[in-house]
């Protein structure tokens, strides 16, 4: 297939979108959690029933589904391609401002809005490979939402492709769109009968080439202490201050088993809220690891420090609920490890050398790989998410759009 003559929307989708306020909220219990996420999601099916994907539509929950309809008299298995539509509560997604560096020259970039915002050359190492390219940032007052809607404009700009070029012979290509992913819960509404596809791949990687078919295994820890309140001015040898225990608890955390202090396939335990008074505390834990042993290993740890600390407290108490987040989709894989040897070979026909790696979080694609639905993640290149100086490449979703072609081409091709 040539992709020279083909004039990609990538660029046009992926800032129209991003324009679009779909931040999530963790603290809501609504599915999706923000309404404003059905706005972005309004639109997609919109785009997607102009290219004559005849069945795209939003459900109830904000979940979109839609068919590339199959073209070959192949028995090809149907295959998925997911990306989330929401932005991270951590950083504005309000009044986005896309702004095209064209032709990157090295330098530093200075946000115009927030001159503070620099996107440095020496700190963000995948610039060096985007010399001539044309980068989009924010204005340096929002995030620029490239996790995950470069994701989106990828499949809708492979999708329109395919529509469009009926010379490439494919099987059935299911389409998901998901919210709320950045708390969580971008799963828990899928439903895997209707979606209907045997293998899937979610767009949502950093680094051009990189392919990602291991990511952490996660759970949710909540520890609540139980102090004991008194009158301030007749605590002496009474009170029992819930806060001051939970700090004690949260200092004993092993240095070497943080966030700041860990890389690599190295686990870690990360305190994410603190919540409470004198007489109640709770505090929210992530534990983090790319093993369910260590993992749980982990967890007893973090129960040890918190029985430790309470010794000291005699009229107090504690707490310790563990909730399952997701698990390392390597598991999965390994059962099916042709589906990631046919997107290294996509990769591979973009003119890109594949990268096969680990990712220090999670996607959709690591629940959506236990829910029967295995599900590598390829890049999107998205760069410094969830901060305002978020960046993505115009080349770069290019390539990824491109690698999506392929990648529908290569399955038809196996069958």
């Amino acid at each position: 297939m040539n992709f020279t003559t083909y004039k990609h929307t990538v660029t046009e989708r992926f800032i129209r979108y991003a324009k679009i306020d779909t931040q999530s909220d963790p603290n809501s219990e609504t599915c999706p959690s923000t309404m404003k996420q059905k706005n972005l999601g309004k639109l997609l099916v919109e785009e997607l029933l102009a290219m004559g994907i005849k069945d795209a539509e939003m459900d109830e929950h904000g979940y979109i589904y839609a068919t590339v309809p199959s073209n070959t008299t192949k028995q090809v298995p149907v295959i998925c391609f997911c990306s989330h539509m929401d932005t991270s509560p951590d950083c504005s997604g309000e009044n986005v401002n896309p702004i095209i560096h064209a032709n990157y020259n090295g330098n530093d970039i200075v946000l115009p809005n927030d001159k503070t915002q620099i996107i440095k050359f020496a700190e963000h190492p995948d610039l060096a490979g985007q010399l001539g390219n044309d980068i989009i940032t924010t204005d340096g007052t929002t995030l620029l939402g490239a996790d995950n809607k470069a994701g989106l404009a990828e499949i809708m700009d492979a999708a329109n492709y395919l529509m469009n070029h009926p010379e490439i012979k494919h099987g059935a290509i299911r389409i998901l769109f998901t919210p709320d992913e950045e708390i969580g819960r971008g799963a828990d509404k899928v439903n895997i009968k209707k979606l209907g596809a045997q293998y899937g791949y979610t767009m949502d990687g950093e680094s051009r080439g990189h392919l990602e078919n291991e990511t952490f295994s996660a759970d949710g820890v909540t520890i609540t202490i139980h102090g004991l309140p008194t009158h301030p001015g007749f605590a002496k040898n009474k009170m029992e201050h819930a806060i001051k225990i939970a700090a004690e608890i949260v200092n004993r955390i092993p240095k070497n088993k943080t966030p700041e202090t860990t890389e690599k396939k190295e686990p870690f335990m990360h305190p994410v809220a603190i919540n409470g008074g004198l007489e109640k505390v709770e505090i929210k834990f992530i534990i983090r690891a790319f093993d369910t042993p260590t993992l749980k290993t982990l967890e007893a740890e973090l129960e040890e420090i918190t029985k430790s600390v309470l010794t000291n407290y005699k009229k107090s108490s504690y707490d310790f609920k563990v909730t399952e987040q997701y698990r390392n989709m390597k598991d999965m894989l390994d059962t099916c490890y042709h589906v990631v040897d046919y997107a290294l070979e996509a990769i591979k026909r973009t003119g890109v050398t594949p990268v096969l790696s680990s990712i220090r979080g999670g996607t959709d694609g690591s629940r959506l790989s236990f829910m029967g639905l295995p599900c590598p993640n390829i890049y999107a290149g998205e760069h410094a998410f969830h901060s305002k100086q978020e960046w993505v490449s115009v080349q770069d979703m290019q390539l990824a759009t491109q690698t999506i072609v392929h990648l529908a081409s290569i399955w038809e091709e196996h069958a």
